[in-house]
């Protein structure tokens, strides 16, 4: 069967045919493509066409695809058992590594998704300091839970939805939306809402929006607002998280967060995430504290396994290997840019090519980029043999499965398929 029959077929049982909407292409138009089989840097179609991969499944894949030391420790794993709902010493094991490797985290609790990450932590941060709301930044996409789904990125804006349909009004009241980048908005929401802040929950840097960086001052300034207003701050580094750095965007920028949220890469493939941060508030947590929670198929062993092997790969000098890549790209691709009058944004293992003449600092900027330019750019890239995210609003995540060689083509096809596009 090929990819249009298969999701003629999946329609009929699956809405819209995809179990997550932006792999329905609704940004780019089209058939999405249905992927039989991947390994190292390439995937490959139900049709046998091979691509350089930079989706990266989300940015979960970080080596490569069936990497040998996870495919290796998950059929061991498996082998022992899929699922105990008990404790092992696995979970401690990546506890301890992640704990290590995340500023100011000194306890961390394990769950499925990076959504449920989320979710918990603003529940963490609203039982700590008795307050309710929240502040969240427009475009910034935290997962499908009805506190954060207000105002979303992602595939809310690709799709034009209003950002929180089926959300009570009354939880959609209790999150505050600010632009990103703007400290004023956030101090002014403070001062809106006296002692009812309980956290700020942001992106480092933006992913679902395309890869939107800080300006300079603006997380020393959430840190300090935060500290000022007796509000916790929450770190969504689900995406940039072992993504952009040993010790993710906080690492790299040197800005502490009270809770962090972690997922992808930290499962090494396998549906697997995190939050924690300082012990004074995740002490809050049943069975220690009165805040639950709680998952079956938490610190599952199987994914735990794939963590562990995915994040005990990744050294110092990984990164310098993937910020190599993503410094060549840039080379390679500045001249067509800016002779076409596009940009492109980087922080080690994630980038965006944006349909405008300057590097957007908030959703409205990313918003008024050419989406028919990025289309045409898409489908030119996948004729190629490249397979990007299907949005303006996504990161293109690199791995270090590539090689030299497969950097240089894609390089080569990326300048081809901007100047195609712009024509």
């Amino acid at each position: 069967m090929r990819s249009d029959e298969m999701l003629s077929r999946a329609k009929r049982v699956i809405p819209g045919g995809v179990n997550s909407p932006v792999r329905a292409f609704g940004g780019v138009g089209g058939t999405p493509k249905f992927i039989a089989r991947a390994e190292g840097a390439y995937i490959e179609d139900v049709e046998g066409n091979r691509y350089i991969d930079l989706v990266s499944s989300w940015g979960a894949i970080i080596h490569g695809h069936a990497y040998p030391p996870v495919v290796e420790a998950v059929t061991h794993a498996v082998a022992q058992g899929s699922s105990y709902g008990a404790p092992t010493m696995a979970e401690v094991e990546l506890a301890e590594m992640i704990c290590e490797r995340v500023p100011g985290m000194d306890m961390v609790r394990l769950v499925s998704s990076g959504t449920e990450a989320t979710m918990h932590a603003v529940r963490l941060a609203r039982g700590v300091t008795g307050r309710d709301k929240l502040i969240k930044m427009d475009g910034c996409y935290h997962g499908a839970h009805d506190a954060v789904l207000v105002k979303a990125g992602s595939g809310v804006a690709t799709f034009a939805l209003p950002g929180s349909p089926g959300v009570p009004d009354v939880v959609a009241a209790n999150t505050v939306v600010v632009p990103f980048n703007d400290l004023t908005s956030i101090e002014a929401a403070f001062q809106d809402h006296p002692e009812q802040i309980a956290a700020v929950l942001f992106e480092p840097v933006c992913g679902n929006m395309g890869c939107v960086m800080p300006k300079d001052g603006y997380l020393e300034g959430l840190r300090a607002l935060c500290d000022q207003y007796g509000a916790l701050l929450i770190c969504d580094e689900v995406m940039t998280g072992f993504r952009v750095g040993y010790g993710g965007a906080q690492g790299h920028y040197g800005v502490h967060a009270d809770l962090t949220c972690l997922g992808k890469v930290v499962g090494g493939g396998f549906p697997l995430a995190a939050f924690g941060g300082r012990a004074e508030y995740m002490k809050h947590l049943a069975p220690v504290g009165n805040v639950y929670q709680a998952g079956t198929l938490s610190g599952n062993p199987v994914a735990v396994a794939a963590g562990l092997a995915a994040m005990g790969d990744l050294t110092p000098d990984s990164y310098e290997r993937l910020n190599a890549i993503g410094e060549r790209l840039e080379e390679m691709l500045a001249p067509t840019l800016a002779e076409y009058g596009c940009s492109m944004t980087r922080l080690g293992g994630m980038f965006t090519i944006f349909f405008r003449s300057t590097e957007p600092t908030c959703f409205e900027e990313v918003s008024a980029c050419n989406m028919t330019r990025f289309s045409a750019y898409f489908w030119e890239a996948l004729r190629a043999g490249v397979y990007l995210p299907p949005s303006q609003y996504e990161a293109v995540f690199l791995q270090l499965g590539l090689t030299d060689e497969d950097v240089e083509r894609v390089g080569s096809v990326l300048c081809q398929a901007v100047a195609s596009a712009c024509a």
